[in-house]
Formats: structure tokens, C-alpha cells, sequence
């Protein structure tokens, strides 16, 4: 492992190992979906991190600051009505719905996401050692002494990152 933690942190590291080493593979993967991202590391420190960081430029309607995206959705003429009833408006509404979603949503899902993304990053970085397959299963039947001693082998910084990915999933 190279780096873990803030966006802009891990790029200053692959920038830096990029310069000595053009050639040189690496693999960055997001926590959350256990899923590759490519980042261009051509050119200065300050390109590539305009390039990859969330840009603070207004352009148009919205918070860019606070992260707002502005984004076009689909409903039919009832959904906007309903909408524009509400207090604050449409966005506000939609916002408050989403949360209130978001927090009635049970810890099974959110463990199998996790579980999801700790097997796509197994996927990408682990496939070809010995024992992968069957530490999925175990993974996937949430049997952690298994999945233990299934990848006590492997290289230490890819069982911590699974493990880091797994969380309290089981």
C-alpha cells in the first residue's frame, strides 16, 4: 500500500511515485465500492490535483462549496406538484427525502455493500492468490475464522485493506 486516506493526500503520492517511476503500475480503489479509479498524473502537482479534486468554481445554480451537483431528474406532472408544495422548495424536499431514506435504511444493506466492495477490491488485487475463490465464499457467508485463515498468506497490506473494507459487516 502506498496510501490511504484523503483524495488529495494519496495523489501527492502517486504524482510523487509516478515522477521517479513512469512506468511504474499502480492501483488506486475507492473504499466505498471496493472499485478501481484512474487518475491522470501527467504534468505539474497543481494539474493534476485541479484535474481529480472537486472544483470550487461556481457554474452555475448550486453550492459548489458544500458539494452540491447539479444533476436532471425525471417526474411525472403529480411528483411536481407535490414538490412544489413543499416548504423550501423542490431541491430542499428531495434532499429530505433522500436522508430520511438514507437513515430508515437497514444495516443489512449497508453490510452488503461493504461485503461488495471488499470482494471487488479482492477482484482486482487478490484474484490470482492462492486460496481467493474460496475466501469469497467465506467472505459472502461471513465466516470470519475462515477468511482468515484463508488469507493469512496473502500479503499483509491486502488482508488489513479487506478487513478495513469488511468493517463490522459480520
Amino acid at each position: 500500500m502506498i496510501a490511504t486516506g484523503a483524495l488529495e493526500k494519496v495523489l501527492l503520492e502517486l504524482k510523487k511515485r509516478f515522477d521517479a517511476d513512469k512506468g511504474a503500475m499502480m492501483l488506486v480503489f475507492e473504499d466505498a465500492t471496493g472499485r478501481q479509479i484512474d487518475f491522470d498524473l501527467r504534468g505539474s502537482v497543481e494539474q493534476v490535483l485541479a484535474r481529480a479534486l472537486p472544483s470550487a468554481i461556481r457554474t452555475g445554480p448550486g453550492r459548489p462549496r458544500l458539494g452540491v451537483v447539479s444533476r436532471e431528474i425525471s417526474l411525472l406532472p403529480r411528483h411536481w406538484e407535490w414538490l412544489e408544495e413543499q416548504p423550501n422548495g423542490a431541491s430542499a424536499a428531495l434532499r429530505r427525502l433522500v436522508d430520511g431514506a438514507r437513515r430508515r435504511q437497514d444495516g443489512r444493506s449497508r453490510a452488503r455493500r461493504s461485503l461488495d466492495a471488499a470482494a471487488r477490491f479482492l477482484s482486482a488485487i487478490a484474484g490470482n492468490l492462492h486460496g481467493y475463490e474460496e475466501a469469497t465464499r467465506a467472505l459472502y457467508a461471513k465466516d470470519r475464522p475462515r477468511l482468515s485463515r484463508l488469507t493469512n498468506k496473502w500479503p499483509r497490506d491486502i488482508r488489513a485493506h479487506m478487513m478495513r473494507l469488511i468493517g463490522d459487516s459480520f
